[in-house]
């Protein structure tokens, strides 16, 4: 705010805490979109130009599709799930270690404090307040010592849903052209599609990043590239009619 009373509106994107869906999901939002088109992309290309057939192009690409984001979906579940299920258990036993010995983490506390670089006297005072509270003593010893939120959610449902959701709709960029077109004009369309996806994917993570938008473009764009040439040389030197 200026000396007018006037708000700023210019300030970076970069310097705000954005909360979005996409920010709160954005590992398996990437990793979803990015796997289904590069994966899809290599694979009915390859397809593609070894059975020259549509239908079969179609037939394949839908099963990957669908096989692969089931399976994401539940692998970002269980990995999620678990990692949820190993902090309650760490913090748990936090718990009882603070009740067992409140003294023993008070002292714990003062050193990972004065580790943290807190001065030392204004470190002993902190662990003395959080000796007073257990809450906050469990706060702070689960987040310096072991590195966990004691107060975060579990998002095993919602990562799940979210990976299922991104990999069916990267994967859908590459196959929807051969749904319209023959084999020799839905393949040109498609590959430069997935390819152009990729590209702005990698810009749309840069909005939550510290890198360059040309810089994680281009990443997602050579990652897509090494799954097209796999595709081409498959399709190329095994065939089926």
């Amino acid at each position: 705010m200026n000396m007018n009373g006037e708000q700023h509106t210019d300030t970076p994107h970069y310097l705000h805490h954005q909360k979005n869906v996409f920010s709160e999901n954005i590992r398996e939002i990437v990793f979803g979109v990015q796997d289904g088109m590069v994966s899809t992309l290599g694979a009915i290309t390859g397809i593609a130009l070894g059975s020259g057939s549509t239908g079969t192009v179609i037939l394949a690409g839908i099963a990957i599709i669908a096989v692969e984001s089931v399976s994401m979906a539940i692998g970002s579940y269980v990995s999620s799930h678990s990692e949820g299920k190993r902090t309650e258990r760490v913090i748990d036993e936090e718990r009882e270690e603070i009740a067992a010995c409140i003294e023993c983490e008070q002292t714990e506390a003062k050193d990972l404090f004065v580790r943290d670089g807190w001065p030392e006297a204004l470190a002993m005072q902190m662990a003395e307040a959080a000796a007073r509270e257990p809450r906050l003593m469990l706060r702070e010893m689960t987040y310096r010592e072991l590195g966990v939120n004691p107060h975060g959610k579990n998002t095993s449902v919602q990562n799940g849903f979210a990976m299922f959701t991104a990999y069916v709709f990267g994967g859908s960029i590459p196959l929807v052209p051969y749904f319209l077109l023959p084999i020799p004009l839905a393949m040109p369309l498609s590959i430069p599609a997935t390819l152009a996806g990729l590209f702005l994917l990698g810009t749309a993570i840069s909005r939550y990043t510290a890198e360059k938008w040309y810089a994680s473009g281009t990443r997602l764009f050579l990652f897509g590239g090494i799954a097209l040439a796999i595709g081409f040389l498959v399709g190329t030197f095994v065939t089926v009619r």
